[in-house]
């Protein structure tokens, strides 16, 4: 009866440590999901920003001097650019955006909150995984516009030298 009785104490801390890795196993896969989903809701942001931030290129003073003084908050001309910020339709906002300078001084003195170089890096952060929030950058660049020169080879914006306007 005693070795009955030990036999089953060691099938039941063997059960017990089983059932531990497996739920440990289970964590670890759903904390990898979760962060693949975290990184393209990251993604996704930048790309809803992207064209806002370059064209909103007379706002930057503005949002480098408060990201460089440690303000992650989003701007509001970004956040009324881009509208909705709900990719999975639950009426909560998944991703938030802020720009920060490049360091593009060449002088030696780093000074975030001016740009000299027309470039900006955009800063998406995806709030919907608490547990494994990401963030991703993209550097871009300011480039006012182009003039119209339909005779150009290829024409303006590719419309294949076409001269019937730009």
């Amino acid at each position: 009866m005693l070795v009955t009785l030990i036999i089953i104490a060691a099938l039941l801390a063997g059960g017990a440590v089983l059932a531990s890795l497996q739920l440990a196993s289970n964590r670890s896969t759903q904390l990898t999901r979760s962060g693949t989903s975290a990184l393209y809701c990251a993604e996704a942001g930048l790309s809803a920003g992207r064209l806002v931030v370059a064209a909103g290129y007379q706002n930057w003073a503005t949002s480098l001097a408060a990201s460089s003084a440690g303000a992650t908050t989003e701007p509001a001309w970004i956040a009324a650019g881009i509208g909705s910020h709900d990719l999975d339709g639950d009426g909560v906002a998944d991703f938030t955006i802020y720009i920060r300078d490049n360091g593009d001084e060449g002088s030696g003195v780093n000074n975030p909150a001016v740009d000299n170089d027309l470039q900006v890096f955009i800063v998406a952060t995806c709030t919907k995984y608490v547990d494994t929030p990401k963030r991703v950058e993209e550097l871009v660049l300011y480039n006012g516009g182009t003039t119209c020169n339909p005779e150009q080879l290829g024409g303006q914006d590719n419309n294949g030298n076409k001269n019937d306007g730009c």
